[in-house]
């Protein structure tokens, strides 16, 4: 619920021992590097657009490098050979990069490098490389990926036929989720306990096949952000855009992007804490009439940028100290029903198991699963045609 800081500085010293010779190797914890191996000569760099699969917000650099900012960004291709690398310019996120379907290698703000995955058995492979983090104040950048001497960079892998939009706030980010404390401040802070690749939506997007964004930023609501705080923004600030960090910047929506159902949970930060004084609410009951309104034109816009077919199911959960948020997100769907549009839809979850010991109060990997859990089976009830 609380806005994302960047976390406490890794040492760069160690960093640049860690990713001079261009490898970084598995890790068994977000903060923990074992030592580094020497890299083989690369065959071939690749151009990153014609080789890797993508359907996260991204956008070409001057150089043909990928920038992006979002969480949970993901990049897929296809290689034969022992080893892969991929190449990043990016001192803020940390990284997954996934061979086969399994993690092979964790990149902790790797800065200017290429990084390998060595010692693979001689034959075709997939590697998947996704964004753990966010950044909403910098962009990263992916030039492409790069086959290990006798290798190659194959034909990209195809698009996924089933695509879901997630939309959200820390919850769907999966803020602080890998923690085994409240108190991350000794352990690595919230960038080192965070991974969107297993956030609830990214294991929901996993269970169906499908392809995903996870457009989420820590701490906004749909009106009001967390205690309160920056009042000149909230959510719908950014939600068009690619660079967080770019004022006035616009996604364009590539017509391949077309999802059959987005999931929305905007709320948790504009009801989970009391009203402060000097803000433009002077009562709940008002602030419910603007995130009631709000929500209406936000989901007018879901409706112009997908058309009438997309199921937008709208989430939400129990908070320990108010109940408007589920209310009105309730009263919003029934509203958009008595309309016309069938196809928006109401989504409650809560579960005894969940145990919020994540960073700052925030869903565990545990609680993760078990969100995924109940989405997976929410969606199944829907007359999804993919």
């Amino acid at each position: 619920m609380s806005p994302i800081s960047p976390a406490a500085p890794v040492s760069r010293r160690a960093l640049l021992t860690a990713t001079a010779a261009g490898v970084v190797t598995a890790v068994a914890s977000p903060a923990r590097a074992t030592a580094p191996a020497p890299a083989p000569s690369p065959r071939r760099a690749v151009g990153p657009w014609d080789q890797f699969h993508t359907v996260g917000r991204v956008k070409a650099a001057a150089d043909g490098a990928a920038q992006y900012t979002w969480p949970g960004i993901y990049f897929e291709a296809r290689f034969r050979g022992t080893g892969v690398g991929v190449a990043l310019d990016d001192y803020n996120n940390d990284y997954d990069i996934q061979i086969d379907g399994t993690t092979a290698t964790t990149l902790v703000t790797p800065g200017r490098t290429t990084a390998w995955v060595n010692g693979l058995a001689n034959t075709e492979h997939r590697v998947r490389l996704v964004k753990r983090t966010e950044s909403p104040w910098g962009a990263g950048r992916f030039s492409g990926f790069v086959a290990a001497s006798g290798g190659a960079i194959l034909a990209k892998p195809p698009a996924r036929s089933r695509q879901i939009e997630f939309i959200g706030d820390s919850f769907t980010a999966g803020y602080g989720n890998v923690s085994t404390t409240r108190d991350c401040s000794n352990n690595g802070g919230v960038n080192r306990n965070s991974n969107a690749g297993l956030a609830f939506g990214s294991l929901t997007a996993q269970n169906f096949n499908a392809d995903y964004q996870l457009n989420a930023y820590s701490g906004l609501g749909m009106v009001r952000n967390y205690n309160g705080g920056n009042a000149t923004v909230d959510f719908r600030t950014y939600y068009d855009r690619a660079l967080l960090n770019i004022d006035g910047d616009i996604w364009q929506k590539p017509d391949t992007w077309l999802p059959q159902v987005v999931v929305v949970g905007l709320g948790i930060n504009d009801f989970s804490t009391s009203l402060n004084g000097g803000e433009r609410w002077t009562t709940q009951d008002a602030l419910v009439a603007a995130y009631e309104s709000a929500y209406h034109g936000f989901l007018d816009r879901l409706r112009a940028r997908y058309g009438p077919s997309t199921y937008i199911v709208v989430g939400a959960t129990l908070l320990s100290n108010t109940t408007a948020f589920a209310q009105a997100a309730q009263r919003i769907v029934q509203e958009r029903n008595r309309r016309g549009d069938s196809l928006v839809r109401y989504w409650y979850y809560d579960d005894p198991g969940l145990d919020r010991l994540g960073c700052d109060w925030h869903p565990s990997l545990n609680d993760h699963r078990i969100v995924s859990r109940l989405l997976n089976s929410y969606l199944a009830t829907l007359p999804l045609r993919w």
